[in-house]
């Protein structure tokens, strides 16, 4: 145009540093706008010519370019590059056929955009991409991924590395696996030196690894910045709590080299594949990065250019190994982290990333060649010739962003089969400018992302489902509630007119006098009133009257309420279900009698209600006590109460573990899991029960449920790392301990930001108690405390110093220390408590103005407990359920784990795991171990308190459970700690306190009638106090709950009955027969009585001589024995010893012991008497 026109514009499209085309000159309208209308084309060629990996990784450059007026006499016209769009060309690759697009015009140094009047907008351009058909298939796009690295910084390089002097072009790359033996090389170039002193600013926007790009703002890459994150979060190999310190000071206080470069790699379906399968061969890739100089091209010398080319070569090589197996956890699409930077050395990155030869090194001539200043930019192009004239004749082919694949071939021979390097390379037995990186501490810091996860993961939506699946919600059962309860009411009102009828003939016989609860009554005039109405209703035929008036309400009953229309098959049945029937018809008669009786004549008997917790607590002294069916009473009356509670169903679970009853145990943790299908611990009690039961696939399903209904769960990713350990599954394992021990991470951190939030909050408190406290004013030493090397977070106190010291004073006769403010050495472990707090008292004086900060343990032992791991958490949950079967191999990890091992827990563990399999030997070792590394811990003492009482010894238990309560901290299980010193205390001492005794008993009494212990204690405080018949009915009920096999209480009516002085009754043998042929019987006789065949009565018979199958022959009358043992007889030795034989009786150790020794005595006389027998007709032969 000419001087003073509108501006003419054009744009120009390029792709692949090869212009597509121009379009037309278009004169801008006066409101700013231009209709171009220019179409171009882009030829795809899978061979040799622009692939779909070209779309991933180079966008496509719109130039804006202006035609300046012409000068007067000026016959070509002059052009000014206003600005530069960049179009990505990346929704292709995901299935569109096209898509429009505003991308903005960036301007170009120079350019009259840079400077945009005021209120003027962007310039932007408005671009649509299509094509004739879609690039890729639906399954193609499902198959296929993409591959996205993004190179940020390498921090804390070495000093040598500055930048002034000769310029460097710095360089990393890595080689993407594909289909064959070919890799596709990425490559990152001119990294920028930056001295430190401030940190890299977030977020950046990344850039294209693209050269000779116009517009500076058209380098950063649309929508795509690089956003950073915490340390912990990464997946590299700086992100533990000890390396902050050390990233914050080299990202912000030294040297870096910066790229934010993002290089991307389209992947087919079969490079997925191949991809996926290196990934798991080699977890480890090689990420290489090295310094070329940057070399200028003489003018005019060519052969000057020749020698630069063999002189140059690259230096400072070195490794990053990047663990890339995280890309093969279930959902995992991309990978951050930050990881040191090793000396290039052959032989130690191929036995880590089993990689043969190196990107640099087998390139590097042409990597030096293409660093001119004419290719700055150039990644590495071809391979390395062996013919020098060769390598003249080919040209320099010149590509941006990264190396095609066809491009980089085999490597040269010479580097390949010959241990001399090539001219100019580093040699490969040793790296010393590699190993600056190493001292100077260089690490890299890259993203590598995928479109889509290697490995799926199920939706939470699937798992539900899953679950639902497996746990279908059963229909409620149709109950007959109309009927049985019509069935009772009809009962309570037969009662009713049949009592009121029998009250109407007391009163026609003997008047309408009250008696009222609680006045003196003659007993002899109230049995005789009652003889003479019984003899009354029977003679009128009342009687029989009111049975046939009260016979259909107990049909009703019986067919109504327990649903019983048929014959029943046997005569137990029968007998058992009259039994059970004339219990609730007895209980619904007192209630119909308790309705109708008039408020005057009604007692004030008290009821008790137990509670939910109260019965758990029932259950629980059941379970430790080993009787198992009172346990199971509790937890099912706990369900009845409350079916829709799932925290009975999963204590009635955990109780099935411990019986070992693993079907009734699944089934409770699936009603638990059907009434809140959110519940963590019921979805993680019905994988562990999968796993007992072999069911690995629902187990899975159970735990990645419960990950992802609660993400923070160290217990649920512990669980799951587990059961791919047992599936083999290594690469899931690994997955799952990572994120469990990263949860807890986060937690411990948590929980140390909280603590020291406390400590500010408690500084705050004593500074004002300091000044204004009620007692006056209190000295530094005793408001704060300091604690020197305790790790972990602590309990924070602000006047607890007061209170050591008093403490201290008042129990300086105590044989445990009060509390321990500072790990102690393992010398110090054997001293007293009193030199202990006297050690303490003084550090804590001296230490007084060392610290600002109050610290306390929240345990009072000596020697510091290690952090808890993974494994150790999962051990306290499934302890806590009794799902001891799977604890051993849980133990076996902490035993291995780095930050685990072998710990007082651990064999504290170990030690109850043992006790319930009652293998005393292997707990009491265990237990010793224990004590060794923690002498002060409760629980160590409370266990060994356990061990001895079940093993019978008892003075040893009572020694430790007097030693457990005098600790300040408590044992876990200070319950069942008290009921077994109460039990010992109670055996050893003689009642004084018959009164409180006796109201403790029958409070006992009331809630559970049929502990055979209560009886006997109920009957031994009527014998102290005289009573003698209710001590004999308490006897009766004693005898009448004893069981077989129930070893404790069997000793206690052994105790009881020699406490009972009135005895004077033997159980024992009485000879008969003749001398040839004795045999004896077994009688209950009078002491003072001969053994002359008097006696009380015959119990049953011994025969002492063998019948011809070598047996001893006994017969017992149990009922009649248990019932002279309630009355006060004792047992002979002898008798003790055939009671323990037939399993009636406690068999004493000893006696199995003796007998034991004689079989043996006589089975080795027998031998020596048949090998005598066998050499005397040799010697007769010989001689």
């Amino acid at each position: 145009g000419f001087k003073g026109d509108t501006p003419v514009t054009f744009v120009r499209a390029e792709f692949n540093q090869a212009v597509l085309g121009d379009s037309s000159k278009i004169t801008v309208s006066p409101e700013g706008t231009a209709k171009y209308n220019f179409t171009s084309s882009i030829e795809l060629s899978p061979d040799g010519g622009i692939t779909l990996d070209d779309l991933a990784h180079k966008p496509l450059f719109l130039t804006v370019t202006e035609v300046l007026p012409k000068e007067k006499k000026q016959k070509d016209e002059k052009t000014l590059t206003l600005g530069q769009a960049v179009v990505d060309l990346l929704p292709l690759l995901e299935g569109e056929d096209s898509f429009e697009t505003t991308v903005p015009l960036h301007p170009v140094q120079g350019s009259p955009l840079e400077t945009p009047s005021p209120g003027s907008k962007q310039c932007s351009l408005d671009v649509k991409v299509f094509v004739t058909e879609p690039l890729l298939t639906a399954a193609q796009v499902s198959a296929s991924n993409l591959l996205k690295v993004t190179l940020e910084a390498a921090y804390s390089v070495p000093e040598s590395f500055m930048p002034v002097g000769p310029q460097q072009n710095y360089v990393v790359g890595l080689q993407v696996p594909s289909v064959g033996e070919k890799d596709y090389p990425m490559v990152f170039k001119n990294g920028n030196l930056k001295l430190g002193g401030e940190r890299e600013v977030v977020p950046r926007p990344k850039k294209w690894p693209i050269a000779n790009i116009l517009a500076p703002g058209a380098n950063n890459i649309p929508d795509a910045f690089i956003v950073g994150g915490p340390y912990e979060e990464e997946e590299g190999e700086l992100n533990h709590p000890e390396d902050k310190e050390f990233r914050n000071q080299a990202e912000c206080i030294k040297k870096r080299i910066v790229w934010d470069l993002e290089s991307r790699c389209y992947l087919d379906p079969s490079a997925v594949a191949s991809f996926q399968k290196r990934i798991a061969d080699c977890r480890l890739w090689p990420v290489e990065i090295t310094r070329v100089p940057l070399v200028a091209v003489p003018k005019g010398k060519p052969g000057k250019l020749e020698k630069t080319d063999e002189e140059t070569q690259f230096s400072f090589h070195g490794v990053a190994y990047v663990n890339m197996v995280p890309l093969l956890y279930p959902g995992v699409k991309r990978i951050r982290g930050a990881f040191h930077v090793h000396p290039y050395l052959d032989s130690t990155v191929f036995e880590k990333t089993k990689c043969l030869f190196s990107l640099f090194r087998d390139t590097g001539h042409h990597l030096a060649h293409n660093n001119k200043a004419g290719g700055l930019n150039s990644p590495l192009s071809k391979p390395v010739s062996k013919n020098l004239k060769e390598e003249k004749a080919v040209k320099d082919k010149e590509i941006e962003g990264r190396a095609r694949p066809g491009d980089l071939q085999a490597p040269s021979i010479k580097s390949q089969s010959s241990d001399t390097p090539l001219e100019g390379e580093t040699p490969l037995s040793h790296n010393l400018e590699g190993q600056q990186y190493l001292e100077a501490g260089t690490y890299i810091v890259l993203e590598i992302q995928l479109d889509k996860a290697l490995v799926p993961k199920r939706m939470p939506e699937e798992l539900a489902r899953r679950v639902k699946e497996m746990i279908p919600p059963r229909p409620p059962l149709t109950r007959r509630t109309g009927g049985a309860q019509k069935a009772v009411s009809d009962y309570h009102t037969q009662i009713k007119s049949i009592s009121r009828a029998i009250l109407d003939e007391y009163q026609r016989m003997f008047g309408k006098q009250v008696i009222k609860v609680g006045s003196d009554v003659d007993s002899e005039t109230l049995e005789e009133q009652k003889c003479q109405l019984n003899y009354e209703l029977n003679c009128s035929g009342k009687y029989f009257a009111f049975k046939e008036q009260l016979k259909h309400a107990v049909v009703k009953i019986v067919r109504e309420k327990y649903l019983k229309t048929t014959a029943f098959e046997s005569q137990e049945e029968l007998q058992t279900f009259i039994s059970e029937l004339y219990v609730f018809l007895v209980d619904q008669m007192h209630v119909a009698l308790n309705q109708s009786m008039p408020d005057d004549m009604q007692g004030t008997a008290s009821t008790i209600h137990t509670s939910s917790e109260q019965l758990r607590l029932f259950a629980f002294e059941a379970e430790v006590n080993e009787n198992f069916e009172m346990a199971a009473v509790y937890y099912e009356e706990r369900l009845v109460r409350e079916p829709q509670n799932l925290d009975h169903w999963l204590d009635y679970g955990a109780f099935c573990l411990l019986t070992e009853d693993i079907t009734k145990a699944q089934e409770c943790f699936r009603k638990a899991l059907s009434l809140n299908e959110s519940h963590i611990h019921s979805l993680l009690l019905c994988g562990v029960l999968a796993i007992l039961l072999e069911n690995y696939e629902q187990a899975e399903i159970f735990f990645e449920d419960a990950t992802c209904l609660e993400p923070s769960s160290v217990i649920a990713w512990t669980l799951l790392g587990l059961l791919y350990e047992i599936q083999n599954n290594d690469i899931r394992m690994e997955m799952a301990f990572h994120e469990a021990f990263k949860q807890l991470q986060a937690r411990t951190l948590q929980t140390k930001q909280k603590s020291a939030g406390a400590v500010e909050s408690t500084e705050e408190g004593v500074k004002v108690e300091h000044s204004f406290g009620p007692w006056g004013a209190v000295h530094d030493s005793a408001t704060a405390m300091k604690s020197e090397g305790l790790t972990g977070p602590s309990t924070v106190l602000s006047s607890l110093d007061e209170f050591i010291e008093e403490s201290s004073k008042a129990h300086s006769g105590s044989q445990e220390p009060i509390m321990t403010l500072q790990p102690l050495e393992p010398s110090l472990a054997q001293k007293s408590s009193n030199v202990l707090l006297k050690e303490l008292t003084a550090k804590k004086e001296t230490s007084k103005c060392q610290d600002s900060s109050a610290f306390l343990r929240s345990t009072p032992y000596a020697i510091p407990q290690p952090p808890a791991t993974i494994f150790m958490e999962t051990i306290r949950f499934l302890m806590k359920v009794n799902a001891v079967q799977f604890v051993h191999r849980v133990l076996a990890h902490e035993l291995l784990c780095p930050q685990g091992g072998p710990s007082c827990e651990y064999y504290l563990v170990l030690a109850q795991t043992h006790l319930l399999k009652k293998d005393f030997a292997k707990t009491e070792e265990y237990l010793q171990q224990a004590a060794q590394m923690d002498y002060l811990n409760p629980n160590v003492w409370g266990v060994k308190g356990h061990l001895y009482f079940l093993s019978g010894d008892h003075a040893e238990a009572k020694a430790c459970y007097e030693r457990t309560i005098s600790f300040v901290v408590d044992a876990s299980e200070m319950h069942f700690i008290f009921l077994r010193l109460g039990h010992i205390y109670l055996e050893e001492k003689e009642l004084e306190e018959l009164t409180e005794a006796e109201d403790a008993l029958s409070e006992a009494n009331a809630l559970n009638n049929y502990n055979a212990e209560v009886w006997a204690y109920l009957a031994l405080v009527c014998l102290k106090v005289g009573r003698q018949l209710e001590a004999e009915q308490a006897y009766k009920y004693t005898i009448k709950l004893l069981r077989l096999g129930n070893e404790g209480i069997i000793f206690k009516a052994t105790f009881l009955c020699k406490a009972y002085r009135g005895g004077h009754l033997t159980i024992r043998l009485a000879l008969g027969g003749c001398t040839n042929r004795p045999f004896y019987r077994i009688v209950a006789a009078h002491n003072k009585c001969p053994r002359d065949g008097r006696f009380v009565e015959q119990l049953g018979s011994f025969d002492p001589l063998p019948n011809s199958n070598g047996e001893k022959l006994v017969a017992l009358n149990l009922n009649r024995i248990r019932y002279w043992i309630g009355c006060g007889a004792h047992l002979s030795k002898p008798m003790e010893k055939l009671l323990g034989l037939s399993g009636f009786y406690p068999l004493h150790p000893m006696m199995i012991t003796n007998a034991e020794r004689l079989r043996r005595k006589r089975a080795q006389e027998a031998l020596l008497a048949s090998q005598k027998t066998e050499s005397e007709p040799g010697e007769m032969e010989a001689s």
